[in-house]
Parts: C-alpha cells; sequence; structure tokens
C-alpha cells in the first residue's frame, strides 16, 4: 500500500490549493516544500508587488491632488518604513499559507528537496516515500539571458527586488513585461529615476492599441521606455550597451525578460515525466504524457505544447481541474479562451478572451467595440480620463475584451464571465449598472453595437408610425 494517496511538490498557490482540498476531504496527503511556504506569489511576487505599488500610487496620489485644488507638498519617501510596509503585509497573510494551518487540515508537511526515484516514489531529505498520484506544482525561477557580462555584475530579480536596503537612485529594468512595468510604475512613483528596456515592444502580448494609452501614461511620469532596444554587454555600474552603440548607465539593475520552469531539481527521468524548457508535457487535463501517475501545475506545467501561463490565478485554476480529474475521477481539462490577465501599473491594463489581432489570425469576422474613459462621467469627475474599454466581438459574442483605466482588473472579470459564458451582447447592452462608475464604459461598448440599426432610417420611419396609433 502506498505511503499517501497524493504527493505534491510545491507549497505554492497552485500546490497549496490542491492539498487544502485533499486534506479536507480526508485523503492521506504529503506537501513537500524545499524553500518558504506560499512560494513566489506570497513572498516574491503577487503580494510584494502589489503592497509596493500600493505606496507608489499614494504617493502619486498626493502628487497629483492639485488637480482637485489642493496643493500639497512632495511626499517625503521614508524607504526604510516602505520596506516594512511591504514586509508586514505578507507576514499577514503568511498564516493562510503556513505549515502550521496545513497540518492542522490534516496534510503531511515535509520540508527538503523531493527526487523522483521510480514513477510513483519520491526521496526527501533521505526519506522515500510512495504515492498514488503525485502533483508537481514547482514554480518557476527568473530567467537569466546569457548577455556578456551580466554574471560579472550584481543585479535584482523579482526574488530579491523587494529587499533593496537602499532606495536606488536610477533603476535600469531588463524586459518591459508585467514585472518589468509594474516595478518600473512601482519606483517611479517612490521617487526613483526609471530606465526600461525592451527588445521588442513593451506589454508585447497585450493589444497594441490598450498598450498605447499605458505607454503614454507611463511615459509622463519621466519613465523612461526604450522598446526596440538590443542590449549586447552589461558592464560594471551597471552599464548596458546597446547595439547601436548607446550606453545606459544606472544605479540598479533589475533582470525581468521572462520566467523559466523549476525543473532542474526533480530526477523527472527517473519518475518517467516528460519535460522540455517550456515545462512538463501533459495533456488538456494536466497529466503527464509519460506517467498517468502524475500531474503538473502552475507555471511548470505545459499543457499540449501550448506553454505556461505565469499567474497565480492559473495556477489555482489548475489545481481544480486536478483535485476534479484525481480525486474525484470526473472529466476536466483547460479553456483559456476567457483566461484574464492584468498588468498593475496605473492605469491597469487588463485582457481576457483573445486580442483583435489574435481574433483576426484566427479567422474570425471581427467588429471592434470601443468606448473612451474621456466619455465617462466618473472618469471625468475624478479629472482621471485616460483610458479605454475594448470589445472584440464576433457575431452577437464577445471573444475579447480589454481595458485601460484605473482598477481594470477590478472590471475585466465581468467580461472573463460573458466570454466564458458566450452571454448575448443584448444582454450586456441592457445590463443594469450603477452610476457613476466606470463599469459604464463596458456597457456603452456594448450597446455601441446595436446604435447603427437602431437609428437607421428603418427603425425611425417606424417609430414615427407607432406614434400615430391610438
Amino acid at each position: 500500500m502506498p505511503d499517501f494517496d497524493l504527493a505534491v511538490i510545491g507549497a505554492g498557490a497552485a500546490g497549496l490549493s490542491v492539498t487544502a482540498v485533499a486534506a479536507q476531504l480526508g485523503i492521506r496527503v504529503a506537501l513537500i516544500e524545499r524553500d518558504r511556504m506560499g512560494g513566489d506569489c506570497l513572498n516574491f511576487g503577487c503580494v510584494p508587488s502589489k503592497a509596493l505599488l500600493a505606496a507608489s500610487h499614494a504617493a502619486q496620489a498626493a502628487r497629483g491632488a492639485a488637480r482637485f485644488g489642493l496643493h500639497l507638498p512632495e511626499p517625503d519617501i521614508d524607504w526604510a518604513a516602505v520596506h516594512t510596509h511591504v514586509h508586514g503585509v505578507i507576514a499577514s497573510i503568511a498564516p493562510i499559507d503556513s505549515e502550521a494551518r496545513f497540518r492542522a487540515l490534516g496534510a503531511t508537511v515535509l520540508r527538503g528537496e523531493a527526487h523522483f526515484v521510480a514513477p510513483d516514489a519520491l526521496t526527501v531529505d533521505g526519506r522515500r516515500l510512495t504515492a498514488r498520484r503525485i502533483v508537481i506544482a514547482a514554480g518557476s525561477n527568473a530567467f537569466i539571458p546569457p548577455i556578456p557580462g551580466l554574471a560579472r555584475v550584481p543585479y535584482l530579480t523579482n526574488t530579491t527586488i523587494f529587499d533593496t536596503p537602499d532606495r536606488p537612485d536610477h533603476l535600469l529594468i531588463l524586459g518591459g513585461g508585467p514585472i518589468g512595468l509594474e516595478m518600473a510604475d512601482a519606483f517611479a512613483g517612490l521617487g526613483c529615476r526609471v530606465s526600461v528596456v525592451e527588445t521588442a515592444t513593451i506589454a508585447g502580448k497585450e493589444d497594441p492599441e490598450l498598450v498605447a494609452g499605458l505607454r503614454d501614461a507611463l511615459s509622463a511620469r519621466d519613465i523612461t521606455l526604450l522598446e526596440g532596444a538590443h542590449v549586447v554587454a552589461v558592464e560594471s555600474g551597471p552599464i548596458l550597451r546597446l547595439d547601436d552603440g548607446r550606453t545606459i548607465a544606472g544605479s540598479h539593475l533589475l533582470v525581468a525578460v521572462g520566467r523559466r520552469p523549476n525543473l532542474d531539481a526533480f530526477d523527472l527521468p527517473a519518475g518517467n515525466v516528460r519535460a522540455s524548457p517550456a515545462g512538463i508535457a501533459t495533456d488538456s487535463g494536466l497529466r503527464s504524457l509519460t506517467n498517468r501517475r502524475v500531474y503538473a501545475v502552475g507555471d511548470i506545467a505545459d499543457p499540449r505544447g501550448i506553454g505556461p501561463r505565469a499567474f497565480t490565478h492559473v495556477g489555482s485554476y489548475h489545481a481544480g481541474i486536478v483535485i476534479r480529474r484525481a480525486l474525484f475521477r470526473l472529466p476536466a481539462r483547460l479553456n483559456y479562451a476567457a483566461l484574464p490577465r492584468v498588468t498593475y501599473t496605473s492605469p491597469e491594463l487588463a485582457q481576457a478572451g483573445m486580442t483583435e489581432a489574435e481574433a483576426r489570425a484566427a479567422g474570425h469576422d471581427v467588429r471592434v467595440l470601443r468606448w473612451p474613459m474621456a466619455d465617462n462621467d466618473r472618469a471625468v469627475a475624478e479629472r482621471d480620463t485616460v483610458g479605454l474599454v475594448k470589445l472584440v466581438v464576433a457575431g452577437n459574442r464577445v471573444l475579447g475584451a480589454g481595458i485601460v483605466a484605473p482598477n481594470a482588473g477590478e472590471m475585466i472579470g465581468l467580461w472573463a464571465l460573458a466570454i466564458a459564458q458566450r452571454v448575448k451582447l443584448s444582454a450586456l447592452a441592457s445590463l443594469i449598472v450603477p452610476y457613476p462608475t466606470r463599469s459604464e464604459a463596458g456597457k456603452r461598448a456594448a450597446a455601441s453595437f446595436f446604435a447603427p440599426s437602431l437609428f437607421a432610417p428603418r427603425t425611425k420611419s417606424l417609430v414615427r408610425w407607432l406614434t400615430r396609433l391610438p
């Protein structure tokens, strides 16, 4: 008889979600973690980054108060206090992810590194254990590009940026994706000079029309955005040398060019688990293609060869699929059609479903509906009219939605639901939303689909005829 019904490798968001449900169902589950409980999200990712952004946005709000007739002094940034705030937020959430909580739920928590020794067996710190099912939820780490000189220069990643003892004078950021842009916004708001160096375009996976609004907002805060810039060498300083001969000098360097799955430590061949640099190869239900006892969830999973989706909420979504398949033996498979994602800058950039380019490339007969925040009364009242709601529709259904606006991440959930449930545009256009809210912009965009037919000559003639009736 196996030692455990289920062994979970990794105590990040995905692994903890699987473990919590399994333990509460009375399953004999082992949770294995070699580092910090809570994984990247709690310790080095979502939680500290949003805490730092909250401090930055508070400072930005003070600087922008003059538009309301409030004249405040330049914020005095106490870097040590900001550091305390960030780590205090981590500490307040940590008990939810703690070893003590999961032991109380009934899980066996093992601290150490897991290695496969057979398709159904692992060793952890010298202890051998067997399990009916194994879930690999080991996450990812920062990818360090092979740029000449980079290895000889001190640099920061998401795991070290939140422990910077002194405020950077000039932060250089390699990479203009979500992490790079969020940290650019955060540090600029806290009084640092910031330069972002991106090989292609910033937020390259998002809709270019929405990215343009974000680009303008970041540039307006004196964040230097160098797009199409290729770094050919890094020198002490740090100094970035570009292929066009330019050099950029700063006080600190953050490397944020992407993530790679944590595959190196597990002796996957011994477990007959196939993987590539993109992650562990799985089917659409997250089961290993080569070992039916094994599932992979979160950043480390490469379902159907489409690559990982490195978001905490995707890890939780994966956990639900594995729980249904491995514990309840129910059919479940991935569907990313309505997957939401958010870049938490100011303004936020949120997307669900397809971009316009993706929809056209897929062969859909696309119509695009827009509503600018400049025409939204709440945005006007707050004197912050930057932004846009953009809907990509085919027929009477929404294929994709994008929003660039303050709190766009809070607004995108409705559109993710509409895409997932194939809600008709007529239902979205008739939805009653509170006034004045920015959510009205999405309703107005949906309603604009019907405007051409509503105000067409034929409709006008019909209404004139109807008014003559007694």
